[in-house]
This record gives structure tokens, sequence and C-alpha cells, in this order.
């Protein structure tokens, strides 16, 4: 289990970066597809600032591209290497993968990107019982 206080943590569950006590977004399900990427201004536990400048989050989409091949190539060892499917139904597999998982690779992209300039700080915890 992923304990709160590391960065992987703050990536996976896409808690705040600074305390981990609450979500970045404004809705948890990245599946809504209006709220996918609707992101609090702050935290309402430390009051770190989400968007730290105008157009903070472009950066993720370098990041994006990244997780998207990560998430691409799985697609394809899976169908091609261990089911044996044909050319094709593997790149018919990493398509879907890729629109299935698009909110998520969305997300954690910006969770990644965000984690890149921030770092946790356990003073900030308020009221931690674990």
């Amino acid at each position: 289990m992923i304990k709160k206080g590391s960065k992987l943590y703050s990536i996976l569950t896409g808690a705040c970066p600074k305390c981990h006590q609450e979500s970045m977004y404004s809705n948890k399900n990245p599946y809504k597809l209006r709220d996918v990427l609707k992101i609090n201004e702050t935290c309402s536990n430390c009051g770190t600032k989400y968007r730290i400048e105008p157009s903070f989050f472009y950066g993720s989409m370098y990041v994006s591209y990244g997780v998207g091949i990560a998430f691409a190539v799985a697609a394809f060892v899976i169908s091609y290497l261990f089911l044996g499917t044909s050319l094709m139904t593997a790149f018919i597999a990493i398509v879907g993968t890729l629109i299935v998982f698009g909110p998520i690779i969305m997300r954690l992209s910006r969770n990644i990107w965000i984690n890149l300039f921030m770092n946790y700080d356990k003073t900030l915890v308020k009221n931690q019982t674990d």
C-alpha cells in the first residue's frame, strides 16, 4: 500500500501535493468528462495554490505524451505478444486503450507535472489520523 507522504501517493490519487489531505480535482471521477480537468483553485486544508502561474498545466502535455506511449506499449504487449493477435487487432487495442484511458492519462499527467514542482510538507497536515 502506498502511504501518504510519497510523491507516488499524490500522483496516483490526485491528492494535494503539499498535504495529501484532499483531491485537487472538483470531481474525483475522471470519467465525468465535463469535469475531467476542473481543478480547485487552492487546497482547503493547507492553502496551496494549484495553478502556480497562468497556463501552468500546459507542461503536462509533454508528460501526457510519455504516459500515453506507456499505455500504448502496454496494450501492444498484452494484445500482440501475450494474446497472439494480429497487428491490426493490436493497433485497434492500442487505439481503444488510449480512448478508454484518456481521462486517466490526462489526470495522471497533471498529477506528475505538479509533483515535479511541489513536495510533501508534513508540517501542513492538520488533524492527521494515520
